[in-house]
């Protein structure tokens, strides 16, 4: 219980700092800008992310093996946050012709070699667990 306060104050502390720095480095004109930016972050995760999110855990807890939920939820939270954090750079956002050093990256492969992962870690997780499932049930003991 102290370790959780202790994280939620310091959490606070954090967030009052990033408060301060915002409201006394930005001119008073941008305040406005962040907070709709802000807002529409919220907005975007609640009612679209959220929604995907939840909507894929009902499909899976129907469709997929017992073993395999877990594996696949992880998968999901984590891809799905990797997928939304590469927008900018799998678009290539943020290019321009006069500086070519900027994205100068494979990230589209990088994108699909770490998909290809998650892929693989979700297989080998299911994979365990069912057979720890199916050593540890009584009737399939001869």
């Amino acid at each position: 219980m102290r370790t959780r306060a202790a994280l939620g104050a310091l959490g606070g502390v954090l967030a009052l700092y990033g408060a301060w720095l915002v409201l006394s480095r930005q001119d008073p004109g941008q305040w406005l800008e962040i907070a709709l930016w802000l807002g529409a972050g919220v907005l975007a995760h609640d009612a679209v992310i959220s929604g995907i999110v939840i909507g894929l855990g009902l499909l899976g807890t129907r469709v997929l093996p017992d073993p395999w939920r877990a594996p696949a939820a992880v998968a999901l939270v984590v891809w799905g946050g990797l997928s939304i954090a590469s927008i900018p750079v799998l678009t290539g956002l943020g290019v321009r012709p006069d500086n070519p050093t900027l994205l100068d990256r494979p990230y589209v492969a990088t994108w699909w070699t770490i998909s290809a992962i998650v892929v693989l870690t979700v297989v080998v997780a299911g994979l365990v667990r069912s057979r720890r499932e199916h050593a540890d049930d009584p009737r399939t003991e001869g």
